[in-house]
């Protein structure tokens, strides 16, 4: 674990920090290189990386906020405002809204970004869960597996080795990230099988992780899943009906 990477003039740099910065920087050179096949202005990839940041840092500290309010461990304001918390659901949300956004704004074609942000984002978002990883955050449950992993320095801390299911959980979004990166160019509409395949990773990883379940034995994120799964198999339903036959 190294939750902390260096301290100059005694201010911390987290490991989660720079990871989550490497991730949002990856991100931004995969749009770049994809709005450049689809003929557009690759240095827009800047413009959309500014609403990135901004909407999933925003989103991911409301969600964690909202989320221990309601649970009744921290009142709002404080948990906001805690260097503590960032939830990826939040963050996704957040960031999602934000480009929208900023298509509308700067006249970019929302369709494109969506298929662009679809390549990019599996890569950011492993890079991220490398930074869980590196600060003992979104581990799971106990386990005498030879690849488990004690973060007595984690968020909360644990001497017991568990499932490092935020591993899990890179090598899952990498293989993510290669597939609709093949299926870039003949997908019918990419953002939508990266909405299902993400929920999908996402409902599959929470049956390790000790996150409570709120109704029918699932977990807020499982649920949250579950919806991505049926939105983007849906979106991707209809975006195929509407393509054109090869003549």
């Amino acid at each position: 674990m190294y939750p902390v990477l260096w301290e100059p003039l005694g201010f911390a740099i987290s490991s989660f920090g720079v990871m989550m910065a490497i991730g949002f920087l990856v991100s931004e050179r995969v749009v770049a290189r994809r709005l450049a096949e689809q003929l557009l202005d690759r240095e827009l990839s800047s413009t959309i990386l500014l609403y990135a940041v901004v909407g999933g840092v925003a989103g991911a500290k409301l969600y964690y906020a909202t989320e221990v309010a309601i649970r009744g461990e921290m009142s709002f304001f404080p948990a906001l405002v805690s260097r503590a918390g960032m939830v990826w659901f939040g963050g996704f949300i957040g960031g999602t809204l934000a480009v929208t956004l900023a298509t509308r704004i700067h006249g970019i074609p929302t369709r494109a970004v969506a298929d662009a942000v679809a390549n990019a984002a599996p890569f950011g978002q492993a890079c991220g869960r490398v930074g869980c990883f590196l600060v003992g955050d979104d581990y799971g449950q106990p386990t005498d597996a030879w690849y488990g992993v004690a973060f007595p320095q984690g968020a909360p801390p644990t001497t017991v080795p568990v499932h490092p299911t935020q591993l899990y959980e890179v090598a899952w979004l990498l293989l993510i990230g290669a597939v609709l990166w093949r299926r870039r160019k003949s997908s019918p509409f990419l953002f939508a099988e990266y909405f299902v395949l993400a929920g999908a990773g996402r409902v599959a990883v929470e049956i390790l992780r000790v996150n409570p379940s709120i109704a029918f034995g699932m977990s807020g994120a499982q649920w949250i899943g579950s919806a991505m799964i049926l939105i983007g198999g849906a979106a991707w339903w209809v975006a195929r009906s509407r393509r054109p036959s090869a003549a």
